[in-house]
């Protein structure tokens, strides 16, 4: 495995990774950095809408996340690059545009509520899911490293747990961003590829009538 093969990839999990360790570690950066809407109206702190990505509430929440973004996101780098559809250009929009997207939401139910802040890079990492199930969803993965499930189940099992967990709440996680990024993630990816790669239509739809529920390679 080739690092150079999704550089975008490696260095959005690495960045993650170091932003989100030093934050647990240091109260001071947590604060500073946590999505906090009521901060955001009152104060004009846009910049929550990205640093609240790249932290997370603990291992468990970031290993979560940067295993999926691992995994999905290479797959995406190599499909916008090889059928010409913005390269890592458009991978780091559907990225950084699937964060803020995700939170508008969240922003607006809570940006007069002072206690409410959450974090996770959960709406750019569903976007990119989505994005990749578009070209592959009968691609298999290996969930837990044994369970062999296509993209697409595995897509579907990570909203539903993200919209289980946030009807469960408690945890500054927001898990309704899940939700969000990944409708916006398909629909950029729809867009993207009628705006510059339509015959790629064609190809997706052959691979829709050709479902495998365990995944194939």
């Amino acid at each position: 495995m080739n690092i150079q093969d999704f550089p975008i990839t490696a260095a959005l999990v690495v960045a993650n990774v170091i932003i989100s360790l030093i934050a647990m570690n240091n109260q001071d950066v947590l604060s500073k950095t946590i999505m906090w809407p009521y901060g955001v109206k009152r104060y004009n702190q846009f910049y929550r809408f990205i640093t609240s990505g790249f932290i997370h509430a603990d291992y468990t929440h970031l290993f979560f996340n940067m295993f999926t973004l691992f995994f999905f996101g290479k797959a995406v780098e190599a499909y916008f690059s090889m059928y010409g559809l913005g390269g890592n250009i458009a991978y780091l929009a559907l990225y950084f545009l699937g964060l803020i997207v995700s939170d508008l939401p969240t922003y607006i139910k809570h940006k007069d509520n002072y206690n409410y802040h959450c974090l996770g890079a959960s709406g750019a990492v569903s976007a990119v899911v989505f994005a990749a199930v578009v070209f592959a969803p009968w691609s298999s993965i290996y969930l837990f490293g044994a369970l062999k499930i296509s993209a697409l189940v595995y897509a579907v099992l990570y909203i539903f747990y993200c919209i289980a967990m946030s009807k469960k709440g408690g945890d500054n996680i927001n898990h309704d961003a899940h939700l969000w990024g990944a409708l916006f993630g398909l629909g950029f990816t729809i867009a993207l590829i009628a705006a510059m790669q339509p015959i790629l239509f064609t190809y997706i739809l052959e691979e829709l009538k050709n479902p495998s529920l365990f995944g194939r390679g």
